[in-house]
């Protein structure tokens, strides 16, 4: 199952979707953490560090980030476990990779969160920010995660999910959709940096919803499956391997 159908103004087939995505990810990852972080108003380090104290990550953990980016979870992750030496970063932009080994000594493995090249049962603790719309197959990437994780290791998943109010929706897409790419070129004057953040909208606008990715979660045999929603707009979903 896709995260959303194929955006054809931006490849022609779902084949081509990794290589557009690594494309657009390696021209825009020198500016992406600017970016991020004036875009939602110096608040995201925060609330990723809050959020997985919230969630169990603890001290002596194996920590799994995937698409890990430019590093902004595994960073706030390393504060809890207290050093970066049990987190493996893994994403498939070689862009991505290379901001992020220069702000924490992680393990870090080029590749796809749907064939990941990793052994069975090593994680206490997986998560992935705010990438699920990147995949190519919701199924795929859901049976990767069971594998990896220990039995008993937890999952999750940050994601930011289009509200359903008609004036929230409106007040999202006028944001996501034209305000914050056009603010992303003013302090950029990057095209390639607008461009990234045209399709981040694009395809929060596509994704399917919340319950889709639930009901993936639980067909992959992953246990206490669960979504909280903060502020009607973030979406943490959850669950264990048993």
């Amino acid at each position: 199952m896709l995260p959303h159908p194929t955006l054809a103004d931006r490849y022609a087939t779902a084949e081509a979707k990794p290589a557009f995505v690594n494309r657009l990810f390696d021209h825009g990852a020198k500016h992406y953490d600017t970016v991020v972080d004036w875009g939602f108003l110096r608040t995201g380090a925060s609330y990723r560090l809050w959020t997985l104290r919230q969630h169990g990550l603890r001290p002596k953990d194996h920590l799994l980030d995937v698409a890990c980016g430019t590093g902004l979870v595994a960073l706030e992750a390393a504060k809890i476990l207290e050093t970066a030496d049990h987190i493996t970063c893994l994403d498939p932009s070689a862009g991505m990779l290379a901001v992020a080994r220069t702000k924490l000594s992680a393990h870090f493995v080029q590749g796809r969160a749907e064939a990941m090249p990793l052994a069975d049962n090593t994680f206490d603790f997986l998560t992935m920010g705010y990438a699920l719309r990147h995949v190519t197959s919701l199924e795929d990437t859901f049976c990767e995660f069971h594998r990896v994780l220990k039995p008993g290791g937890k999952l999750l998943i940050l994601e930011i999910t289009k509200p359903t109010g008609r004036i929230s929706a409106f007040l999202f897409r006028l944001y996501f959709g034209r305000i914050y790419p056009f603010l992303t070129w003013v302090f950029t004057r990057s095209n390639e940096a607008r461009d990234m953040m045209r399709y981040y909208w694009e395809t929060m606008d596509a994704c399917v919803p919340p319950a889709t990715v639930l009901a993936a979660l639980h067909l992959t045999g992953l246990s206490a499956v669960k979504r909280k929603v903060v502020l009607g707009l973030f979406s943490e979903y959850t669950a264990v391997k048993i």
